[in-house]
């Protein structure tokens, strides 16, 4: 887990935590960064002083971010855009959900103004029970 401190084109600061430095990269390069102030697009990494963690207190974190995911959050699946348009337009009671989309998918969430964001593949508890068995 990598935790970068990232800035909006409009001074906004907040921290993102990505499985590695490509999948930062992956999601700036696909547009699915976004100011979760004022939902910009235009995110970029803000310069941050070094935070050193050894190995075992960053999965003790990664742990817990999972386990919070698993207990509190529905897994919806492959009908994550689905769910999340309805609950937005109130079609269905809002609750906290978690699956899969597309970037492109990602990115039509968020153009219409329902908020999403990416769970890195570290943090989603299903991977999580894949690497267990």
């Amino acid at each position: 887990m990598i935790r970068y401190a990232l800035i909006c084109d409009r001074d906004h600061s907040f921290e993102g935590w990505f499985g590695s430095s490509s999948d930062y990269d992956d999601q700036h390069a696909s547009g699915l960064l976004v100011c979760p102030q004022c939902g910009s697009e235009q995110v970029d990494k803000a310069i941050m002083s070094p935070a050193v963690r050894s190995a075992d207190r960053s999965a003790q974190i990664a742990d817990a971010i999972r386990n919070e995911i698993a207990e509190t959050c529905d897994d919806v699946g492959e009908n994550f855009t689905d769910e999340a348009r309805a609950m937005f337009y109130g079609e269905k009671p809002e609750r906290s959900i978690y699956g899969q989309a597309t970037a492109q998918q990602a990115k039509a969430l968020l153009e219409d103004g329902i908020p999403a964001m990416p769970i890195p593949p570290a943090l989603d508890p299903k991977r999580a029970k894949k690497k267990l068995n």
